[in-house]
């Protein structure tokens, strides 16, 4: 093994050791000594991600297998690596986010009683998620996926006391099994008729199973494929309808909010989308799909963000809006821009969450964002912090955002996928939303009258200790401490400079091309690549573009409703209250599910139970045949009475029937 692969081997393992020891021995080491060991196991991993990183530059690029496993037939089952520029960009993004959301924890999780656990748990994620990118074969994806879901369930889950958040764990671990049956399923088709899990082996089959057909269905073999893996990427990065898990995934601590929400879990589907990318590009009707899928979910999803409270939930519909641009992205074969919009979004996104986790600190574990208002004056690196992920995420120009968002709303302009005209109107009127309800958010939290302090509060994050929660009449809220505010400006620096840097190699040189494909008449960044003539004319020529004037909207909406006129909200709901019912209820997504899917499996359960266990196995097979026996032993009774008389009878009269039926014989036997 050459130094370099011990280098590769070193990025996950790191996170590993430090998951071990925090989660073994966490009570023999004690607090500090957890977090240094798992914080210092993610340093190690990002460093040596930057050294790959200018391995990779440098043109070097590394696919083999590391251990097999297990062979059947000539499938072979092994642990390998990729490391090209895609894995390696996700690489520094999951390091480097999940490091300072390991340093932000300290500071977050000081007084929980589970710290050491957290640790773990948060540690053993980034393991996860990176054994999940570096993978060479679908084996190993799927391995990492079921991990960084198995992690995400233990970790919304974590404050296991409180009932909504077993609920909530219970629910992301079911909608992402849901996906991942599909997620299985196409593996098994391209197990059986590639006859190989490598990427490399398969991408380069691929032309041969264009012309395939899954048996007894007619379905181009290619489209079950690509659907059934992208059912998979629904469930893991919430695309509709299976996105219903990750607004109830707040009820886990801030921290691994951010995880989840920034630069891992959710990000899966994303990036698996993007590396088998050769398989995507000969299915235009799996393209289209991804593009319906992606831009009703930017579109429908960010109006949710409008009637939320919970400075977490309008976050996390935030997260569900930018993931379905993303998926937009890769739908029209624009997967660089998905990759990058991917990137930029991991930091700012993660720096909003961690931000309102400080605002939560501040106000004493409230989270309501009706009892805030005026902050800025009591946290400032936090309002600043907050704002400057705020205008990433709306994109204006030069934050990184407006750079990977803009990128997708051209080639969305660009496409000739079929559904591309609809994807262009969610993905424009999403802007303005997006704009809107993100500085509904700046507006209430950190500006207008100071709303807290006057009532006791019972919505807040903390488990259920018994403490007061909610600022205290006369109490004021305070600065969060180093720990936390010093990854609010790590995280705040590449949130406004990473898109212009990055823009030009990861979407019009060559740090994808050897990576991702893209058919010639698919290319929807053409035309972008052509008018582009570098970051800063981008920025200068985006302020005279409709996502700006849209954006610039949503911002001046937001002001007016909720600073200058706050009157005016209410009187709007009032007006179309049953559009605001609508929205209140999330389209009755979870009422379908709780009607229907859950009320129908628990009728076939009564069925099965009523008509299976206590019928056929309890009341056939097994109180049945005891009742059979019971009757033989009955019936046997009446002949073993253990009276002689009796007996004497039975002997007479089996005697008599005995030469009844022998005595014919007998007889012509003597006559012969």
């Amino acid at each position: 093994m050459t130094p370099m692969q011990q280098l590769y081997l070193l990025v996950p393992l790191a996170p590993l050791a430090g998951a071990i020891l925090a989660g073994l021995f966490g009570r023999r080491i004690g607090r500090t000594a957890s977090h240094v060991v798992t914080i210092l196991g993610v340093a190690v991993a990002f460093v040596a991600s930057l050294f790959i990183y200018q391995d990779v530059a440098a043109g070097n690029v590394f696919e083999g297998a590391l251990y097999t496993w297990g062979r059947v037939g000539d499938l072979a089952f092994e642990v390998g690596f990729l490391i090209d520029s895609l894995t390696v960009t996700m690489m520094l993004v999951v390091s480097f986010v999940s490091l300072m959301v390991h340093i932000y924890t300290i500071g977050y999780m000081k007084d929980d009683p589970g710290y050491q656990r957290f640790f773990s748990y948060i540690s053993l994620f980034t393991f996860s998620m990176l054994m999940l990118v570096m993978s060479n074969n679908f084996l190993q994806l799927f391995f990492g996926w079921e991990a960084v879901g198995l992690v995400s369930y233990l970790l919304i889950g974590f404050w296991y006391e409180r009932p909504s958040a077993i609920y909530a764990n219970l629910k992301a671990f079911l909608v992402n099994r849901v996906g991942d049956f599909g997620f299985l399923l196409g593996i098994g088709l391209v197990a059986a008729f590639a006859g190989s899990l490598n990427y490399a082996e398969v991408f380069a089959m691929a032309p041969e199973l264009l012309d395939l057909t899954v048996p007894a269905t007619g379905w181009p073999l290619l489209t079950a494929i690509c659907i059934c893996l992208f059912i998979g990427a629904m469930g893991k990065s919430a695309q509709v309808p299976l996105h219903v898990w990750l607004p109830d995934s707040m009820e886990g601590p801030t921290p691994i909010s951010a995880l989840i929400h920034a630069a891992t879990m959710v990000t899966a589907g994303i990036f698996m989308v993007a590396r088998i990318s050769p398989l995507f590009e000969l299915s235009p009707t799996a393209l289209s799909f991804v593009l319906v899928i992606g831009a009703t979910t930017a579109l429908f999803m960010g109006l949710l963000g409008i009637v939320q409270n919970d400075i977490k939930r309008v976050v996390a519909y935030s997260t569900l809006s930018q993931l379905g641009y993303m998926t937009v992205a890769l739908g029209v074969s624009a997967y660089s821009a998905a990759v990058f919009h991917l990137m930029t979004h991991a930091f700012f996104k993660a720096l909003l969450f961690l931000a309102a986790g400080s605002v939560i600190i501040g106000m004493h574990h409230d989270q309501d964002m009706r009892n805030m208002g005026g902050l800025r004056k009591y946290m400032p690196v936090t309002w600043l912090t907050s704002l400057i992920g705020s205008l990433a995420l709306i994109g204006l120009p030069l934050f990184s955002g407006f750079y990977s968002k803009d990128a997708i709303i051209e080639a969305v302009r660009h496409s000739q996928i079929p559904g591309a005209g609809y994807a262009a109107f969610c993905v424009l009127a999403g802007v303005f939303i997006t704009a809107f309800y993100s500085f509904r958010m700046y507006f209430l939290v950190f500006h207008g009258e100071e709303r807290f302090g006057h009532a006791p509060h019972d919505h807040h994050e903390d488990a259920a200790d018994g403490h007061h929660h909610g600022l205290a009449p006369g109490q004021k809220p305070h600065e969060s401490p180093w720990v936390v505010t010093v990854p609010l400006i790590l995280l705040a620096i590449p949130s406004v400079l990473i898109g212009f840097v990055t823009i030009e190699p990861m979407l019009f040189a060559s740090w994808f091309d050897d990576v991702i494909a893209v058919l010639p008449a698919h290319d929807s960044l053409a035309g972008l690549r052509e008018e582009f003539h570098g970051a800063f004319g981008m920025a200068l020529h985006g302020l005279m573009t409709a996502p700006f004037w849209l954006a610039a909207a949503g911002v001046v909406s937001a002001w007016a409703l909720y600073l200058r006129f706050p009157q005016i909200p209410a009187r709007i709901r009032a007006r179309v209250e049953p559009l605001y019912t609508l929205l209140e209820n999330k389209y009755y997504f979870d009422r379908f599910n709780e009607v229907v899917l859950a009320g129908g499996s628990r009728w076939l359960g009564r069925s099965l139970w009523r008509g299976g266990d206590q019928l056929l196995i309890d009341g056939l097979l097994v109180n049945g045949s005891a009742r059979v026996v019971g009757w033989v032993a009955q019936a046997a009774r009446l002949l073993q009475s253990g009276l002689l008389y009796q007996y004497a009878f039975w002997v007479i009269i089996g005697l008599v029937i005995l030469l009844a039926l022998w005595w014919p014989a007998l007889r012509l036997g003597a006559l012969s």
